[in-house]
């Protein structure tokens, strides 16, 4: 028989490592991922231009990176980060954040942890398009990433208005407190629709 869930603690902090040192360095500041990737953005779109790629096959390698991106958040989120075969492995990378999902430190990937898979995703795109493909590609694919990023901070810490915004933190704070194993699109809903794990 499966134990019960550990009810969220919504005022506690977690720890991921004993050394102070390090703990830091698992806490992240929510613009810190805007400061690290939107110049990387800007890089590889006038990279884009410098290979005199059309206007047309910037913007379409973009938008489907874009695209890309939330259809690897959904499968990392399902697959990757709720991987709880190996408890220590699921506490370290996403079970922190489900037993303290108030901590406003854990909010945002810290750019250490984000750097190494960027890095694979970059490598598996210049191999899949080559190098001046890729750029616009990867430029939408990390636009993605941080749309997501700042998603998710903002459906932990935001009162929205709108009757997206509403619906979005709703459907997230579900996924939290109610169905942990459904609902894992953060920053669309779309592939839970296509999954079939919104309900």
């Amino acid at each position: 028989m499966k134990p019960e869930p550990k009810k969220p603690d919504l005022t506690g902090r977690g720890r991921q490592f004993e050394s102070d040192f390090l703990e830091r360095f698992s806490h992240c500041p929510p613009l810190t991922p805007l400061f690290v990737y939107a110049p990387l953005v800007f890089w590889l779109l006038w990279l884009s231009v410098h290979e005199q790629l059309s206007v047309g096959t910037i913007s379409g390698y973009f938008v489907a990176g874009v695209f890309l991106w939330t259809l690897a958040e959904y499968w990392l989120h399902r697959l990757v980060f709720h991987f709880d075969k190996i408890p220590k492995f699921y506490y370290f990378i996403h079970g922190i954040h489900h037993d303290y999902p108030n901590d406003r430190g854990r909010l945002v990937m810290p750019p250490g942890a984000s750097a190494l898979p960027a890095l694979g995703f970059w490598l598996l795109a210049r191999w899949l398009l080559g190098y001046e493909l890729a750029l616009p590609a990867f430029a939408g694919f990390a636009v993605g990433y941080l749309w997501y990023d700042m998603t998710h901070f903002w459906t932990h810490v935001a009162r929205p208005r709108s009757r997206w915004g509403k619906y979005l933190r709703r459907h997230h704070m579900v996924h939290h407190f109610k169905t942990p194993d459904k609902r894992f699109g953060v920053s669309t809903p779309f592939w839970d629709m296509v999954f079939g794990t919104l309900r």
